[in-house]
């Protein structure tokens, strides 16, 4: 017998509750996406339900941790995110230069990045 490595949750989507089968490292990046952006798991489910097209609930939540993340990893959400090479040698960035960012979600919303992602 396989014994998956799936792991199952309820979350709330409109007011109706439903379940998902995520890895249990997507249900942390999910978690840790939901601290950054001050947001319940709810309220970003909801949202990723509103937007998607084509991609069951799963597939959609699991497109947006990856847009998410690859979002904050490229320059612009680096400085977003208060870090990166731009200002003098030692790495400071030139706060005046880093403006809150927004990321873009799969389905076209967008999600504050909140200045102490990624430890900045």
């Amino acid at each position: 017998m396989v014994v998956s490595s799936l792991r199952n949750r309820n979350v709330t989507i409109g007011g109706r509750r439903t379940s998902m089968k995520l890895e249990p490292g997507m249900w942390d990046a999910l978690d840790e996406i939901c601290c950054r952006e001050s947001m319940a798991i709810h309220d970003i489910c909801t949202r990723i339900a509103k937007d998607h097209k084509g991609y069951n609930l799963t597939a959609a939540t699991r497109a947006f941790i990856l847009a998410y993340f690859r979002a904050a990893a490229t320059e612009d959400g680096h400085l977003g995110a208060g870090h990166g090479l731009i200002g003098d040698q030692r790495g400071r960035v030139d706060r005046k230069l880093a403006p809150r960012m927004a990321i873009g979600t799969p389905g076209g919303a967008s999600l504050p990045i909140n200045r102490r992602m990624a430890g900045g």
